[in-house]
């Protein structure tokens, strides 16, 4: 591994801890919309909602559609309803990954410029960055919604390593996902670690990262 200056994180999954912040979420949803249910058809449902929603890479829309068909409901809610219920409520279950702050404050302590890359919506990002308190340990945070690029698209990247005021050569980047994380890094030329989380890795990919880590405080003895 190439000597590090620079830090850049991903969100979902990796600072945040987005399973944790979906179960609550779609807990609640349940309680909300489908009361009707016992507890043991309650949690069916939750569990079926967490399948659906895959880990967060469905598209929303099409999700939200979904979940007002098959659903059983005692009073069908429609996928716009659905949808603002989300934008509206989603936020307030952010969950901090394992170790998230004792690492980041690590990383500050030792000089490291950090900056953040996450894909999703403007304002739902930002929401659950500063529910979290995580605002303050960014030099630079670059969200797809607000940027017009997402990840892997490698223009992202460079994008954050310019506002970073960093080099790829000099930057490594953390994330739990193969190809929007580890893939899309590696080729706007950074090294990465990879936080193993819910995603195989696909041998396909034409990179690696140069380290693999369960949990964030990993990267104290790496780094």
């Amino acid at each position: 591994m190439r000597e590090v200056q620079a830090l850049l994180f991903d969100l979902d999954n990796t600072l945040m801890d987005r399973d944790q912040t979906f179960r609550s979420f779609s807990t609640k949803f349940v309680q909300d919309h489908l009361g009707h249910l016992s507890e043991e058809q309650a949690a069916q449902v939750v569990e079926d909602m967490i399948i659906r929603d895959a880990d967060g890479y469905r598209d929303k829309d099409g999700f939200f559609a979904e979940l007002s068909e098959v659903l059983p409901w005692e009073k069908a809610l429609t996928a716009a309803d659905i949808r603002a219920y989300y934008d509206e409520t989603y936020i307030r279950h952010g969950a901090m990954m394992k170790h998230a702050v004792e690492t980041l404050e690590y990383c500050l302590d030792r000089g490291y410029p950090l900056g953040l890359v996450t894909n999703g919506g403007t304002d739902i990002q930002y929401g659950k960055i500063d529910l979290l308190g995580l605002r303050g340990y960014f030099r630079t945070i670059v969200i797809s919604g607000e940027a017009g690029i997402s990840k892997p698209d490698p223009a992202i990247y460079r994008l954050a390593l310019e506002r970073l005021g960093s080099t790829a050569e000099e930057t490594i980047f953390i994330g739990d996902h193969p190809v929007n994380d580890i893939w899309g890094a590696a080729q706007s030329g950074m090294d990465t670690i990879w936080l193993k989380r819910n995603h195989a890795w696909d041998e396909s990919l034409n990179v690696k990262p140069v380290a693999v880590i369960q949990e964030l405080n990993e990267l104290r003895g790496i780094i």
